[in-house]
């Protein structure tokens, strides 16, 4: 498989070739302003997985969406995850009220009449409907996929929870086309012409974007997700391979690591994942992965138990925490 852009390329073409790119490094959680650095360098210091970047960097340049079991071995779900929910939070909290203001803007009520209340409410009623989907993959999917990682099964599985997702966005993607339809072909637009136009190009520009989001979920994170209820399964109920922080296949033990009650303490003492990656100098990835680790050694699974244990054995005082 040929990718498009790979680690080594500077930032700044990702986003000179494809404007697209502006909205992606901004939901990983990258600013701007990274001058001539690599993909790489930017990524790192942005405490991005830089193979997830690039995955879903490739995958949305690729019209196709092929080579999605590839790009798979790459990705790092925790990452992609982060990435799903932020542009959930851009849809839902700025792009989708945006083009409602533009909306009541470019639409004349005294020449539109009953059509121009109809269209908004057309268009209220087509994102409510992407907001509810985006919500219940927040509230189910993901806290499912987040305790697969842990090494939970449950009954379900993800074609039990996302069984009529791909009817959702099938619904969502057939709801803008009739409203795309609806204003270019019965809407009297009069002198605000101008303005109708442009938010008409805002809801094309914004449906393209929630496709490519809604095919990204239906194949690439899929794919991983399927991939990783196999694993969990087949191993008992536990990840088929941990890793160590160089990205090797760490040795199975019940014994706590130096490295793992290091992260015990700094959990303890209420620190996020991300602020435990910056105090040890790690990536927050393999902070997950050493949690996994600690859940499956200690059968304890929540902060307050890891607390209780840091504090018997000695490994913090309570006034540490």
């Amino acid at each position: 498989m040929t990718e498009r852009y790979h680690k080594t390329d500077p930032m700044s073409d990702l986003i000179s070739d494809d404007y697209r790119m502006l909205q992606l490094i901004s939901r990983f959680g990258i600013t701007l302003g990274f001058g001539d650095k690599s993909v790489a360098d930017t990524c790192r210091a942005s405490g991005v997985d830089t193979a997830t970047f690039l995955s879903v960097v490739n995958y949305i340049k690729d019209g196709a969406h092929s080579h999605v079991e590839e790009r798979a071995d790459e990705v790092s779900l925790p990452a992609l995850m982060r990435y799903l929910k932020n542009s959930h939070g851009y849809f839902v909290d700025y792009r989708l009220p945006y083009i409602r203001r533009q909306l009541i803007e470019a639409v004349d009520y005294s020449a539109g009449g009953r059509i121009a209340f109809l269209i908004l409410r057309f268009y209220d009623e087509w994102a409510a409907e992407v907001a509810r989907h985006m919500e219940y993959e927040n509230t189910r999917v993901h806290p499912y996929v987040e305790r697969l990682l842990q090494g939970q099964l449950s009954a379900e599985s993800l074609d039990d929870l996302t069984g009529g997702h791909k009817d959702s966005h099938q619904s969502i993607e057939k709801s803008i086309t009739e409203l795309k339809n609806i204003i270019i072909k019965y809407y009297p637009t009069g002198a605000r012409a101008q303005l109708l136009s442009d938010v008409l190009m805002d809801i094309y520009m914004t449906e393209e974007d929630l496709l490519t989001h809604c095919r990204l979920e239906d194949t690439l994170f899929a794919h991983c997700v399927r991939r990783l209820e196999t694993s969990v399964r087949q191993h008992g109920g536990m990840p088929a391979v941990e890793v160590d922080e160089g990205g090797n296949e760490a040795a199975q033990s019940d014994e706590l690591s130096d490295r793992e009650k290091e992260i015990i303490v700094q959990v303890a003492r209420g620190l996020s994942n991300k602020a435990i990656a910056e105090a040890l100098f790690i990536s927050v990835n393999t902070v997950m992965t050493h949690r996994r680790n600690i859940s499956r050694k200690l059968s304890i699974h929540s902060t307050a138990g890891l607390t209780i244990y840091a504090i018997a054995s000695g490994l913090v005082t309570l006034d540490e925490v």
